[in-house]
């Protein structure tokens, strides 16, 4: 699929006007969106809560990887709670220092703020390339495009990134270092939850030559925010998914049949459980639906880090969750052909995993 069709908004998308980007549509003084961004969604109807105080689960990072091993047991079980009943937490104490989130977070503001033509330069040409910039999801297969400019790398096993502007490059891999370091002290948090061997999913998945994807999403603000969507409702495509924002809150979780909206600590994470792993829970711990919000007057940006397999690992569900009981609830697939399918189309929902669920 070719990004110089796909990534950028067509100009019949936004009314024969001369703009490419969200950025850029959004700065043109626009008082109503085009229609091409006007959703129906389906999911519309559902409510949209604010939860509680203490009601999203908080992973606390140093206890899971603690010496006491009664502080660390707990974790483990709490971690493994919040995988089964909402497929997400927030993380604290990660150890990822704050200034470091701080200059990633501007880094990218500035990337954003580089003239289109700039930014073109990294707009890749296919669904494989290391490095694509563009907006909304998939302009060419979505009926309602998302109100959302983006960028994209592969980080691991090589390491891919923009060369502009300057010093965003060295800060993204130590960032995204210090999230891969995270990311495996967490899955073996999730392998001893489910009664396996702490370095189980590791090992099943390949996750020495894992692919790590870095997406960074720029929410510009938008005139009819009510009208428009930042992302449709989905589920991830890797493992494990890490989010960072800048302040601003958009993300909302699908839970008990409700909109969750998110407010994370000051520099904690947020975690979205994905479909790689529900295939490998054989469905124990489900892939998480969320989509983002954006606002009339505020610009938020996120930066997720999706942490899958080996690109070429065949993935399946773990042998030691199958048995008579609990059949195999999906077929295997490679990653890579899983990425291309989820990338490929439209978002929605779990389209993509229900290409290879298996009826039993």
């Amino acid at each position: 699929m070719a990004a110089t069709a796909s990534n950028f908004l067509p100009f019949s998308s936004v009314n024969s006007l001369s703009f490419t980007t969200v950025k850029a549509l959004s700065e043109s003084g626009l008082s109503s969106i085009p229609s091409s961004f006007a959703s129906k969604n389906s999911l519309e109807d559902i409510p949209v809560i604010n939860p509680p105080q203490g009601t999203l689960p908080i992973i606390d990072f140093s206890l899971l990887t603690s010496t006491d091993p009664q502080q660390r047991s707990k974790t483990i079980k709490d971690l493994g709670k919040a995988c089964e009943e909402w497929s997400f937490f927030m993380l604290i104490n990660h150890g990822i220092p704050e200034s470091l989130t701080n200059r990633m977070i501007q880094g990218i503001a500035e990337f954003f703020d580089l003239p289109d033509k700039e930014k073109r330069e990294f707009q890749g040409e296919n669904l494989y390339d290391p490095i694509r910039c563009g907006s909304s999801f998939n302009p060419v297969k979505e009926k309602v495009h998302c109100w959302r400019d983006f960028l994209k790398a592969f980080v691991h096993p090589e390491f891919h990134f923009p060369h502009k502007p300057t010093g965003l490059r060295d800060t993204s891999f130590e960032f995204i270092k210090n999230v891969r370091e995270i990311t495996r002290e967490l899955l073996k948090g999730v392998s001893e939850s489910l009664g396996l061997e702490p370095d189980y999913i590791a090992k099943a998945v390949n996750l020495e030559s894992s692919l790590q994807v870095f997406a960074a999403n720029l929410y510009p603000p938008c005139p009819q925010p009510e009208l428009a969507v930042g992302l449709h409702p989905h589920s991830d495509h890797g493992l494990l998914t890490l989010l960072l924002e800048n302040g601003i809150s958009g993300l909302q979780t699908l839970h008990n049949g409700k909109w969750v909206k998110v407010h994370a600590p000051p520099n904690a994470l947020m975690v979205n459980t994905a479909d790689q792993l529900e295939i490998v829970t054989n469905g124990k711990y489900k892939s998480n639906i969320h989509r983002a919000v954006m606002y009339s007057t505020a610009t938020r940006i996120s930066m997720g880090i999706a942490n899958g397999p080996s690109f070429d690992e065949v993935v399946r569900p773990a042998p030691d969750l199958v048995d008579e009981s609990q059949p195999a609830a999906y077929r295997a697939i490679t990653y890579r052909e899983y990425y291309r399918i989820q990338q490929a189309n439209a978002l929605n929902n779990k389209s993509a995993l229900d290409t290879i669920r298996i009826q039993n």
